[in-house]
């Protein structure tokens, strides 16, 4: 397919443009900053702009929609609402226009109530639990939800939102063993996080799910930050939060099932693995 990326210059978009070339799809990385490769493979725009988000997906078969200022406090909150929903409406309406079939997009697991220093009512937590966005960035990703889900209403357009958790690349890891004298230090997405290879594959094996209208998935890796039991965690730092379910050994507490269902994924990096 000829597939464009947009935000495929930042941390989680350069895994996904890399995986999708490896899988032998065209890919055009359309973002604010060109990543260095060569001449027709990367195109810089300003996707706040409608005239250029209609240029750039141009031609697509299919869009990955990755581009946003990336988590809170990194603009102003005014400025971080405004670019993230206003890019996400052009890229959705120029998708619509030009009859693009899939839309996959970046949603967030800020959606689920971060940091929960308000505890979660439930865990482990799924795409059932009702929004609790805390901050101008996940509210600005919760109205891109509610834009898809309008927009799949009303034309044929298919979307599909990965609710991602905290992204990690390879060097990440090395941070990893820091965290295990104290489980506080990242109880704020109850020790959630996921390998930015996953979150490629999460979005590749998202253009060809079968989806009727609007979807939202849960990305996350099999495991947590921590080496201890995650009910253990959950005892210890959440007491409240009832369990709805058995969690095995070191399994998430943002639950992947929906993601394993519909798009196939199944996570292949697991942290302890990659400092071996």
């Amino acid at each position: 397919m000829r597939v464009v990326v947009t935000g495929g210059s930042g941390k989680g978009g350069t895994w996904v443009v890399r995986d999708l070339r490896e899988h032998g799809h065209d890919v055009l990385n359309v973002d604010t900053r060109h990543d260095g490769s060569a001449f027709g493979l990367c195109l810089v725009a300003d996707l706040t702009d409608l005239g250029q988000a209609q240029d750039a997906l141009a031609g697509a078969d299919a869009i990955i929609h990755f581009a946003a200022i990336p988590a809170p406090e990194l603009r102003p909150v005014g400025e971080t609402f405004r670019i993230n929903t206003l890019s996400t409406y052009n890229v959705f309406a120029a998708a619509v226009a030009h009859g693009i079939r899939r839309v996959v997009w970046a949603s967030s697991e800020t959606v689920l109530g971060l940091p929960f220093d308000i505890p979660p009512v439930f865990a482990p937590i799924d795409e059932t639990i009702e929004p609790r966005p805390e901050s101008s960035y996940s509210l600005s990703k919760l109205v891109g939800e509610t834009m898809a889900a309008q927009f799949a209403r009303r034309t044929p357009t298919e979307f599909v939102g990965l609710r991602i958790s905290n992204i990690m690349v390879p060097d990440d890891y090395a941070a990893f063993p820091t965290w295990q004298d104290d489980p506080t230090i990242r109880r704020w997405n109850l020790w959630g996080y996921v390998d930015a290879r996953d979150v490629a594959q999460a979005a590749r094996l998202a253009l060809e799910a079968p989806v009727d209208g609007a979807e939202i998935c849960i990305v996350a890796a099999a495991d947590t930050v921590m080496e201890r039991p995650s009910a253990d965690l959950m005892a210890e730092v959440f007491p409240t939060v009832p369990l709805r379910r058995r969690v095995d050994g070191r399994e998430t507490l943002l639950a992947i099932d929906h993601a394993r269902r519909l798009l196939g994924y199944e996570p292949a990096h697991r942290w302890q693995e990659q400092l071996g």
